[in-house]
This record gives structure tokens, sequence and C-alpha cells, in this order.
């Protein structure tokens, strides 16, 4: 079986905005892919994290791991309002790969996992890898993207990509 992936829709910020948003998702894909690199406009390094179909309910949970090749850390987070998917800095850009798996399935929760890299936090060369679930059987229509309470910067850049199997 071979699979394939298909730009669904591409994003790049001209001017700082709080929340990217991709509506209208295909139900046609088994999977979805969400490629970003971005960074914070405000101060101080902060989250970013993502909520499915505007649901802005405690119904997402998720998980940590990160590491700097001497010191590791976990953390997690329960019952949220939004699923945590990647550090974010303010002063270099951080790229992010998001894989949302069965995301059309109504019969399932869902589940994303991702992988994030930091030049700066919470030290330099630090890795992190996020685990997370929305506690839904609802298909996912629309990913709302966003920064805890500050915004994007300029130039941050966000691709979704629908996961097609042959």
């Amino acid at each position: 079986m071979t699979a394939t992936y298909d730009c669904i829709a591409t994003t790049t910020l001209s001017s700082t905005a709080s929340t990217v948003t991709f509506s209208s998702i295909s139900g046609s894909f088994t999977d979805l892919v969400l490629v970003i690199t971005t960074k914070d406009s405000g101060t101080g390094a902060n989250w970013t994290a993502l909520q499915f179909n505007s649901d802005t309910g405690s119904n997402y949970s998720w998980t940590q791991l990160g590491g700097n090749g001497s010191t590791a850390s976990s953390t997690r987070g329960t019952s949220t309002t939004n699923l945590r998917v990647g550090a974010i800095s303010t002063t270099s850009y951080t790229p992010a790969i998001i894989h949302i798996m069965n995301y059309s399935n109504t019969t399932t929760n869902k589940t994303a996992v991702s992988r994030n890299s930091l030049a700066d936090y919470p030290t330099s060369g630090s890795a992190s890898a996020f685990v997370g679930l929305w506690r839904s059987t609802s298909a996912i229509t629309s990913i709302d993207i966003s920064v805890g309470g500050q915004d994007f910067a300029s130039g941050s850049t966000f691709t979704l990509y629908g996961i097609k199997s042959e």
C-alpha cells in the first residue's frame, strides 16, 4: 500500500495573527499532516495549540516528552481546552510536524502525534514529542491553530496535507 500526501491548503502570514484556521476539511483522506514553522511575536516562549471543530470544551489531553541531549523532561495536561502540539520561540522560527490520525472516522476519539525542535527554548538544542487526544467521535472538519494568548509572527507558515492510502 502506497500513501500519497495531497496539499489541502497553505498559509504564510504577512502580519501577526492570533489564530490560523483551516476549515471545510474534506473527509476523503485517511489522515492529516500539519507542517508548521512558527515564531511567537510576544515576550517569552509559549506553546502552539490546536482546537478541532471550534470545540473550546475541556475535551483534550496531551503528554509532552522533551530533552536536550543531557536532560529529559515530561509534562502532561488533562481535560484541557486545547491540544498542545509544540513549543514556540520568540527569537527563532520553530518547525513542527503534527500527524492527526483517523480524523474522519466517526466511531473513535481523535489522536495526534507531533514533533518539534527549538534552537533556544527551554535550552539550546531541545527537541520535544507530543501525543494528544481529542475526546470526540466527530469527524474533524476544521482546525484552529493558536499560540497561548499571543500572536504568531509575520512569516510563520502553515501547510495542511491529506494522506490517501492507495
